[in-house]
């Protein structure tokens, strides 16, 4: 930052100014009333007043803000200004209208306050076993599907020996129709 922006600056430049406006001031007082001296602080009042003068001709000039463009109507000294706004005039403010926004946003603070209070608790919980539990609970659903790959093989197996129980089951009915044949080809079919 230039040393003319600093606020230390800003002071010693006013009080110059201001100390040698006064002096000006007092040597044409002293002047006009013909009192002794008047000469001698004129002289130093001006000079004082033109190295100020110079001074402030070699400094830049601060910077310009354009206000008119933010108040429109600024530049105008009868117009109707509605700062930051366009359009209508702010209107007065209703307290029933604030209080019922206030209290809308009374229950939400305590909704999130509720919801704060059970983030916390959530923060208490212990979660250290966690992994232990996860890590079981994977045993568990491993040795689950292995046993139902046994229940589906027994019901293949299953499945299997009922066909062989028919097919044993045709055979021995066609066996005690051929020993009924026997016996009635040796025996004359009767029987004592």
């Amino acid at each position: 930052m230039a040393f003319y922006k600093s606020n230390w600056f800003k002071y010693i430049k006013n009080l110059f100014i201001g100390l040698g406006a006064a002096a000006v001031m007092l040597g044409a007082l002293y002047k006009i009333m013909a009192w002794p001296g008047g000469d001698l602080m004129l002289t130093i009042g001006l000079s004082v007043e033109a190295a100020i003068f110079a001074f402030l001709g070699i400094l830049p000039p601060a910077k310009d803000y354009y206000w008119e463009k933010l108040y429109p109507g600024l530049d105008n000294y009868h117009s109707n200004i509605a700062p930051l706004t366009h359009g209508e005039a702010a209107k007065p403010i209703d307290g029933d209208v604030v209080e019922k926004q206030l209290g809308g946003m009374l229950v939400e603070l305590e909704s999130i306050s509720k919801n704060m209070g059970s983030l916390k608790a959530l923060q208490e919980l212990d979660f250290s076993k966690t992994k232990d539990q996860i890590k079981t609970m994977g045993s568990f659903y491993d040795k689950m599907n292995e046993a139902m790959g046994h229940i589906s093989e027994s019901v293949e197996d299953t499945k299997n020996y009922r066909d062989q129980v028919a097919v044993l089951n045709k055979n021995l009915s066609s066996l005690n129709t051929v020993y009924g044949n026997v016996l009635n080809a040796f025996g004359g079919g009767q029987r004592q």
